[in-house]
């Protein structure tokens, strides 16, 4: 898969992913950005032109997803994560971490209505879901692989929003970190669909077969529960 990101002074932020899957045009408005799914080879003149025959229907979308304020009452609680923040007494943010549990002490002065506290806030999240993905992702990932005998190549987290997972033509598989954020056994199927593909790149009715047989015949019923799940936090 290709990516390339641009800029839009209303819409913010767009990313473009080429994909042999794709076979048409898919537009999906994120928090913190416009993704836009293209078939390999497609020109920029057709995407551009797509964006604006939606444009309003995009911005209005836009409005609608607007990130939730990180503040004192924020808090997750996921099987793999929790995180919350509290208020301290000094002046200054201090972060606390262990295994599948983060405090951000925040100083009594703190300005939540701050853009830029906001940003930073979020980076601090994201980089306690990435260290605590590459500690129980892996082993996870490889007990699957060794209980049903589906070995794959190599291992990688990244930072994907738009994806929870992927997995090459060389047996390859990326995971986002963003899959801490989702119940135990919706991680289990990511990666259960991710090895399935390590025997069929496609989703082909092979494909399905393998993954059904993985999940005792629940393959459609998780991936409708995923459906409802993303990455934002």
């Amino acid at each position: 898969m290709i990516e390339k990101e641009y800029s839009d002074k209303e819409l913010g932020k767009i990313i473009i992913r080429e994909s042999v899957r794709a076979h048409r045009i898919v537009l999906r408005t994120r928090p913190e950005a416009l993704y836009i799914t293209v078939p390999m080879g497609i020109e920029l003149k057709e995407i551009q032109e797509t964006i604006e025959r939606f444009r309003v229907k995009l911005l209005s979308s836009k409005k609608k997803v607007k990130r939730k304020r990180i503040d004192l009452n924020y808090h997750i609680d996921t099987e793999f994560f929790k995180l919350s923040l509290v208020s301290g007494q000094q002046n200054k943010f201090l972060a606390h971490s262990e295994l599948g549990k983060t405090n951000i002490i925040c100083p009594p002065t703190a300005n939540f209505e701050d853009e830029e506290l906001q940003a930073w806030l979020r980076k601090v999240i994201e980089e306690s879901l990435r260290r605590n993905a590459k500690i129980i992702l892996p082993p996870r990932l490889y007990m699957l692989s060794e209980q049903h005998k589906l070995p794959y190549e190599s291992l990688k987290i990244n930072s994907s929003q738009g994806r929870w997972g992927s997995c090459s033509t060389h047996k390859n598989i990326n995971l986002s970190y963003y899959l801490l954020l989702l119940p135990s056994h919706l991680i289990d199927y990511v990666l259960l669909h991710e090895l399935s593909h390590t025997k069929e790149m496609n989703h082909g009715d092979k494909f399905w077969a393998i993954l059904n047989k993985l999940t005792q015949g629940k393959s459609l019923e998780l991936r409708a529960e995923l459906k409802r799940y993303n990455t934002d936090f």
